[in-house]
């Protein structure tokens, strides 16, 4: 078995789960692939097998690995995407940050896990992706998110003006901070923090949330993935931001974006004795309320 292991920085604290890993999958006569630039950043502090391989960017791992091992935190995932894009290839996610949604495995539970993904006893969970298809060129070849696309102001504390249609129908002209497009994934993040609803993985839904909408009357709506959402951005400002995930870039006023469903997926593996219910109940402390 071929795997890959991702990271994009560790504290000496932590040194010992990534050793944890890799002595495990070593045991279990794992050939591994780590990413060159974590490795640079953890080689004076670990002790590495002349055996481990590496690689540089998601084409050298294309077709050649069976599974990434993502170890951090959520944003680890996030940019785990960008090296595995369409190529299918299953990701585990290892916690060592902080709130854990889609890196769900603890520190406590990762050689279990690795057993697990040995034995093949997982399920996959495919996530929706959202994708920018208009202006193309704006991220590239990195026009797709798996938890959001959003548009914020740059430069200035004025309202942004933005005129949204939903299958070329009206939906509103929002006057607010700025306009979060959420997949179900992305629900439990930004979109969640500014009064968006929780969705679940496989609900085949996008939620469209304002951030800070002058309009108190103003709520997220959820329509479904296969909708075209077109935008078009008004303000008396030079330049706005907009983001996918982590990735941003600035736009200038009166230019149409069109966001949509991608045509491939993120797979996300998951443990069988585990579910999005039991994760959102643990990440946001449901049930601890000493009342109940």
């Amino acid at each position: 078995m071929v795997i890959a292991l991702f990271g994009r920085s560790v504290t000496v604290d932590n040194l010992v789960y990534v050793q944890r890993v890799v002595d495990k999958l070593l045991r279990k006569n794992c050939r591994i692939i780590m990413f060159k630039p974590f490795y640079e950043m953890m080689k004076d502090h670990f002790t590495f097998s002349s055996d481990i391989e590496f690689f540089s960017n998601g084409r050298e791992i294309a077709g050649q690995v069976d599974y990434l091992i993502s170890i951090g935190g959520d944003g680890t995932i996030l940019n785990a995407l960008t090296l595995v894009r369409d190529s299918g290839i299953p990701v585990m996610g290892i916690n060592i940050g902080r709130l854990g949604f889609l890196s769900s495995i603890s520190k406590d539970e990762i050689l279990p896990a690795i057993d697990r993904l040995i034995n093949r006893d997982f399920t996959i969970d495919p996530r929706a992706l959202i994708r920018l298809s208009k202006p193309e060129n704006l991220f590239d070849d990195l026009n797709y998110a798996l938890n959001e696309f959003t548009i914020t102001r740059k430069d200035t504390t004025s309202l942004i003006k933005l005129h949204v249609y939903v299958d070329d129908m009206f939906l509103n002209s929002y006057w607010a901070d700025g306009l979060i497009i959420a997949t179900p994934t992305g629900s439990t993040a930004y979109s969640l923090s500014t009064g968006g609803p929780i969705m679940t993985p496989g609900s085949e839904n996008f939620v469209i949330t304002p951030i800070a909408p002058h309009n108190l009357t103003v709520r997220p709506v959820v329509i479904p993935d296969k909708s075209r959402i077109r935008i078009i951005v008004d303000g008396r400002e030079e330049q706005y931001f907009v983001s996918l995930d982590s990735r941003r870039a600035s736009i200038q006023p009166n230019l149409e974006l069109v966001v949509e469903i991608s045509d491939f997926k993120f797979n996300i593996i998951q443990m069988r004795d585990r579910n999005f219910f039991m994760t959102i109940r643990e990440k946001l402390k449901w049930g601890l309320d000493a009342r109940n």
